[in-house]
């Protein structure tokens, strides 16, 4: 692409996310996201699979070859004590928590976890921890104020929908939320965390998500706070980050000839419309969630799974990458006992991730809301197989081109303001054409 045409894109159509201004997130004067996310990459660590040994310790081997394939945030799934009490499995969900201030054993102590937080530190990650704030085990030390949970005509806590070894807090209690909010900044003050990925944010009331934020911001003021939700008011109380649920569905489905381009293209606009502009979508192919009760990529995606992996890096948002996905893993991690990972990687997926990895970094069109390009749609001859678009921030942008369907497309595009395009487009089936200037 001449740099000369890169500026003539007012005249197509477009989707113009990220465009607004993020002075703000909305009423509650929630500030923009922080500087040092603009071009991060999360990481999702499975600590009990990450290694043979399960630990810390061994975690932390790790780390150079993490930092070598460029990715910024490393987000642990819980690493607080697992109940006993109805525990599923031989070791339990890491979701069922029986302490908000220890670490669970199997992984080692808290002063392993302080020393891992450090040497990442030391390596340039931030780190953030999940946080499941909606519910504790069975037989957690809270259950000795039964006041603080949501309780059965029996006396009985409650046990969200299939959840059976957890039982549901009730956020009416204002000393439950206290403490809440206290074992939070216990992490922040006493690990020096960057922030929190909040399991299932959507359950709890956004104005204790507002109260938390505010005062986790006052000890640390650049945190990341990352939503298991996809609901626009939990935006405007405290979060930066949510996740891109609608959207990925409609990638799983446009794999499986199920939907098209036009499923996509519909959910893009809707998360223009209903999110802030500073919100930022989390975008993935895959997560513990899906890997373990939905299948890998390959099982959901087929050909077309780096097809879209590399998608989640073009649009606007931060992309995921699950523990072993860089490796192509292509089994379901168990998610109640042991199942190490194996590291071989005979099909060069490191490389590929590495690639993506350097292209966000390398490429500020494609950061995070509020830094990066909002994303320009290219018109093209055939709109419902082939995706076509432009990012671009000031000296940089980035043309792509992807053929979202399992049949090869000639495609024309409605605009010469592209060398590139001029002469139209043979793609194979889910090939897609990256073009950076």
């Amino acid at each position: 692409m001449k740099k000369t045409r890169l500026f003539l894109i007012t005249a197509l159509c477009g989707i113009g996310l990220g465009l607004a201004s993020c002075a703000s997130q909305g009423g509650s004067g929630h500030p923009a996201p922080p500087e040092w996310s603009g071009d991060a990459v999360i990481y999702e660590v499975n600590v009990r699979q990450f290694t043979p040994e399960g630990t810390f310790g061994a975690f932390a081997e790790h780390l150079p070859r993490l930092k070598d394939l460029g990715v910024d945030v490393l987000w642990f799934m819980p690493i607080h004590p697992i109940g006993v009490k109805e525990r599923k499995g031989a070791l339990g969900s890491y979701y069922s928590i029986s302490d908000y201030k220890a670490v669970n054993p199997e992984f080692g102590s808290f002063s392993d976890f302080k020393l891992l937080v450090q040497a990442a530190h030391s390596l340039g990650f931030r780190v953030i921890i999940d946080w499941v704030a909606n519910h504790t085990s069975r037989d957690a030390k809270w259950t000795a104020n039964p006041d603080w949970y949501v309780l059965d005509s029996a006396g009985s806590p409650v046990a969200p929908y299939d959840w059976t070894d957890v039982a549901k807090l009730d956020f009416n209690n204002a000393d439950m939320r206290s403490a809440m909010i206290d074992a939070m900044l216990f992490w922040v003050t006493e690990t020096e965390i960057d922030g929190f990925r909040c399991d299932a944010a959507m359950e709890v009331p956004a104005d204790f998500w507002e109260t938390a934020a505010a005062e986790i911001r006052s000890a640390k003021a650049d945190v990341l706070m990352l939503a298991e939700a996809e609901e626009p008011p939990l935006m405007s109380r405290g979060f930066d980050m949510y996740y891109a649920w609608s959207l990925h569905h409609a990638m799983n489905q446009t794999a499986q000839g199920k939907a098209n381009v036009d499923t996509l293209r519909q959910r893009l606009q809707a998360m223009e419309t209903r999110f802030p502009a500073c919100a930022i979508p989390l975008m993935f192919t895959s997560n513990h969630d899906e890997n373990s009760w939905n299948g890998t990529e390959f099982e959901r995606m087929g050909g077309a799974a780096k097809t879209f992996a590399a998608l989640t890096y073009l649009l606007p948002g931060m992309p995921l990458i699950y523990s072993g996905q860089e490796v192509g893993l292509n089994r379901r991690l168990a998610f109640f006992a042991r199942d190490p990972i194996d590291w071989t990687d005979e099909q060069g997926f490191s490389d590929f991730y590495k690639g993506l990895n350097d292209l966000r970094r390398n490429n500020p069109a494609l950061h995070s809301q509020p830094q990066g390009g909002a994303l320009q749609e290219i018109k093209n001859s055939v709109p419902d197989r082939v995706f076509s678009f432009v990012r671009a921030s000031p000296n940089n942008r980035v043309l792509a081109v992807f053929n979202l369907s399992g049949d090869p497309q000639e495609v024309t595009f409605d605009t010469a303001d592209y060398n590139d395009l001029k002469d139209g487009l043979t793609l194979q089936a889910w090939e897609y054409r990256i073009y950076a200037q």
